[in-house]
């Protein structure tokens, strides 16, 4: 995607943001000098007012190119999902892209997004860590195993605005968020694509919100029961094969989780951005797994939900058939169209 005045490129960039403390260093402010010029840039800044004056103080020539700095406007209780609604009744455009403040585009996977909304109604690309220390490889065994099960879910995601305004936004109580936000778009009669040769730059996070967030993202499964189920399994299996001794179906295990990471690795050209080590963690991920959706299990029994923030969050994410049945006559009403759509 070549530069271009943000009201010409036809795309909108949300980028919901939450912090205690001004963002260090000048990083998000020179990515978002150079997203200005590309796109039409919504932040919304659910910081204390402190750290708010500080952003904008950091971003003078972002702002001077039209990028727009608001707090939020939608109380949910995933404060995500508000900043996310709160930019989408500010958006200008039809394709809108919305990212994480973690997440780094360049123009290559900017123009892959925004490109395919011009046909489909929500788009999940894919992420990978640059620069990956060790708990960035840990957590890309997770994302390779998910290349080969339905794809991963990234902190980015590209969405056409009419299909939300539609169904009045997603539910601000889900935990998985960007779960929720996709299953009600295809709920309302929309269509996904996953992009798993569209690679998103995103920086790790720091070694403590790493180990924070193991239990949260097992809870997430909660909302997806098969995987659940075999998550739950595979601790009780895990274990009779070890006070069996049977080592070696152990090691035949950990090996074939490895092959099928290292096959998703290699899928749709991943192996570009995806190092060959990071297949050797997946069998570590798929572990830490198996002892995490068991702690997820008991929070919920225990608390009735994850603890997440300072609050205790019990709704991972509306079921399907649920969704499927309150936005039926948004998808009796949907217009079947094909070929370019773009606004």
């Amino acid at each position: 995607m070549s530069p271009a005045a943000p009201g010409e490129s036809g795309l909108t960039y949300i980028l919901p943001l939450k912090s205690a403390v001004p963002d260090p260093g000048d990083e998000l402010a020179a990515y978002l000098s150079w997203l200005s010029t590309r796109a039409e840039v919504i932040v919304v800044d659910g910081s204390p007012a402190d750290v708010f004056a500080a952003h904008t103080a950091q971003w003078p020539e972002s702002l001077s190119r039209g990028l727009v700095h608001v707090a939020p406007d939608h109380e949910t209780p995933m404060g995500k999902v508000g900043g996310v609604l709160t930019g989408l009744g500010l958006a200008s455009h039809e394709r809108v892209i919305i990212a994480d403040d973690d997440v780094r585009y360049d123009d290559e996977s900017l123009d892959r997004v925004a490109r395919a909304l011009d046909t489909v109604d929500v788009v999940r690309p894919q992420n990978y860590f640059d620069p990956m220390p060790w708990h960035a490889l840990w957590d890309t065994g997770r994302t390779l195993l998910n290349r080969v099960s339905g794809g991963d879910w990234p902190g980015t995601l590209g969405v056409r605005r009419s299909v939300l305004h539609a169904t009045n936004g997603y539910d601000g109580r889900a935990l998985f968020e960007n779960l929720e936000l996709v299953r009600t778009v295809v709920a309302a009669g929309g269509r996904e694509t996953v992009l798993l040769d569209a690679c998103v730059r995103r920086r790790p996070s720091s070694v403590r919100h790493f180990w924070s967030q193991r239990v949260r993202q097992a809870y997430d499964e909660l909302a997806r029961p098969a995987r659940c189920v075999v998550q739950l399994a595979a601790l009780p299996v895990a274990l009779w094969l070890a006070i069996a001794g049977r080592w070696l179906v152990l090691l035949i295990i950990a090996a074939v989780i490895m092959v099928a990471a290292e096959i998703g690795r290699r899928r749709a050209g991943g192996a570009r951005v995806f190092p060959a080590r990071a297949a050797i963690f997946a069998p570590i991920w798929a572990l830490e797994r198996a002892v995490c959706i068991w702690l997820a299990l008991g929070a919920r029994v225990l608390w009735g939900g994850v603890p997440y923030r300072g609050q205790v969050v019990r709704h991972a994410a509306t079921p399907m058939r649920t969704l499927m049945a309150r936005h039926a006559e948004a998808r009796n009403h949907r217009p079947r169209e094909s070929g370019d759509r773009s606004a």
